[in-house]
């Protein structure tokens, strides 16, 4: 058993504001880099879910300057489909099984390949990568998901050129709570991110983001883009499903390890397994791109209280502080008090 150390969420930490010397919150560039040959037009991503990206949706992220990445769960036909619609636009999703097909999609013209795994710490990962890899060594392999600096470092080695950071922070993600594992979103970011740095290949914080507040801690801890899933599911665009509610619309997002999903796609979960994940149904925010002005008008907000004229300078200028969790509450507006 190794020593035990302390680990931070977004909420336990906060940024120290910085001597800012930039005229106006649209001065700052939101550039950043999606893998080690990619560069975006903004640091945020739609997460690669069957209840989150859409062909509406993809469109939206692409006019706004990032890349839609398409998910798995459906036929190769369908995946065909939209590969050869947003040709050089798009990344498709692949799990550690399925080579021929993803080698299809490659071919088809998709910038590259998410490969996607619960645990993305493990050989069978490896050999994914390196066999994607050796057929296409022009194509971009984002692979994850992954919590600490030596998982990062080892699918780096493998080939990957970007690497997804979030073991169970997720909205509709229950892998903590069912198996104990898991490091809190804010330190597997940190951790990674020091070994980015040195390596010099981008890493994606996916999940736990809530709001533009959560976005700027996660860039400013080292990641190069934020993956979001619940926020996108809840809007209009999204593929979740919508029903009128007591309260208006509403649509329903799930974890791909959920029972619902498991039992639609799969078929129901096998013998000795377990969900991992929950549905449910929330209400629906508006559309894709008032979410989207909403989170990069923060993060240029953000970047201004950090002195901060691109992503790579909020990163240097970083200075955190541990809170504790009154500073939440005393963060939030009281109009009743």
């Amino acid at each position: 058993m190794t020593d035990m150390r302390h680990a931070l969420t977004y909420d336990d930490v906060a940024l120290v504001p910085q001597f800012n010397n930039i005229p106006s919150r649209t001065e700052p560039s939101l550039e950043t880099w999606l893998t080690r040959k990619l560069k975006i037009g903004i640091p945020v991503l739609a997460s690669n879910m069957d209840s989150v990206i859409s062909e509406p949706l993809a469109e939206i992220l692409i006019e706004e300057g990032t890349i839609p990445i398409f998910h798995r769960f459906t036929s190769l036909h369908e995946q065909l489909k939209w590969v050869k619609k947003y040709r050089d636009k798009t990344f498709v999703s692949c799990g550690i099984q399925k080579v021929e097909d993803t080698r299809k999609l490659l071919d088809a013209g998709a910038l590259g390949v998410c490969i996607d795994v619960a645990h993305g710490h493990s050989d069978r990962m490896f050999r994914m990568i390196e066999e994607i890899k050796k057929a296409h060594p022009e194509k971009e392999v984002i692979a994850g998901n992954v919590c600490t600096a030596m998982a990062y470092h080892d699918l780096v080695n493998a080939g990957a050129d970007a690497v997804k950071v979030g073991v169970g922070p997720g909205a509709a993600c229950t892998t903590r709570m069912v198996t104990g594992f898991g490091v809190p979103q804010f330190t597997a970011v940190q951790d990674c991110a020091r070994i980015a740095e040195k390596l010099r290949v981008p890493l994606i914080a996916d999940g736990g983001i809530r709001n533009s507040r959560d976005v700027v801690l996660a860039l400013a801890a080292g990641a190069s883009t934020v993956m979001v899933g619940k926020l996108f599911a809840l809007t209009e665009e999204s593929a979740a499903p919508k029903r009128k509610g007591k309260k208006g619309k509403e649509a329903k997002f799930r974890g791909q390890a959920s029972a619902d999903f498991q039992n639609e796609f799969y078929g129901g979960l096998k013998a000795k397994t377990v969900a991992e994940g929950i549905d449910f149904w929330g209400p629906v925010s508006g559309s894709a791109a008032s979410l989207l002005a909403n989170l990069l008008g923060g993060i240029r907000s953000g970047m201004t209280y950090g002195g901060a004229r691109s992503i790579k300078e909020l990163q240097r200028k970083a200075e955190f502080v541990q809170v504790t969790a009154t500073y939440i509450q005393e963060s939030k507006p009281r109009p009743d008090l």
